[in-house]
Formats: C-alpha cells, structure tokens, sequence
C-alpha cells in the first residue's frame, strides 16, 4: 500500500456533478490523464496511490494513480483509472499544482460507515459546509 498520495485542486469546478461530467469527458481508453509541470520525486511511492480532488476547499473525491508518462512539450501526465470515488469531505486549503498527502492524513474511502455516506454529493456538501458531518 503507497504511504503518500497527491492533492490537487479541481479548478473550475463548483460542485462533484461537475468535476463528474469533466472526467467523462476526459476519459480515453479507461484512463484520464491530468498534465502537471513538475515531475514528483516520489514517484516510486505514488504509483497505486490516490490523486485526491479539492473542491471549494474540500477534498470530495479520490482517483487511482497508474502511473506516470513523460509528455513531448516536457510536462509530465499523472495517468489516473478513469473511475473516482467520492470520499467523506475533508478540509484542505486551496494550492497550485498538486501537494503530496501522507495516508494517514488522507480521507478514507473504503466504505467505512461514515455519518453521511449514503447522502447525495450535494447533501454531503451542504451538510458538510454547516460542520453537521
């Protein structure tokens, strides 16, 4: 099991249903590639790890890294499965680019019962911006 995984802001992206609808659009051959410039030192360690997406200043939702492929233009993709999951949300400030997420700080995804998992994305949301969840 990686010990590290990455954090990345989802920008332009409101709500879940959106980043959503943005990775199915993205999807080629089961897999999205995010394009990123710097090359993460710790690779080794990342690779079967989780990018985890932020949205308004929470991370809601997790991706499989693969693995990673150097581009032509010199930037590097993170090859993600093309399947995400949501997760409880979690307090994370916003950044650029992406920033390493040791496992025990990262959000728990493996269906735990958790004080609304069941809800809707947009309940959990609402819910979890009024510190209820």
């Amino acid at each position: 099991m990686p010990s590290v995984h990455l954090t990345k802001v989802a920008v332009g992206c409101a709500h879940v249903e959106t980043f959503e609808r943005r990775v199915a659009a993205r999807v080629r051959d089961g897999e999205l590639r995010v394009p990123t410039r710097m090359r993460p030192k710790r690779i080794d360690e990342l690779v079967g790890g989780y990018l985890h997406w932020i949205i308004k200043h929470r991370i809601v939702a997790r991706q499989r890294i693969l693995r990673f492929d150097d581009r032509k233009d010199g930037r590097i993709d993170i090859v993600c499965s093309d399947r995400f999951e949501i997760v409880p949300p979690s307090h994370r400030r916003a950044h650029q680019g992406w920033r390493y997420l040791a496992d025990e700080d990262a959000p728990s995804g493996d269906g735990e019962d958790v004080e609304g998992d069941a809800l809707p994305p947009h309940l959990q949301r609402e819910l979890a911006a009024l510190m209820l969840i």
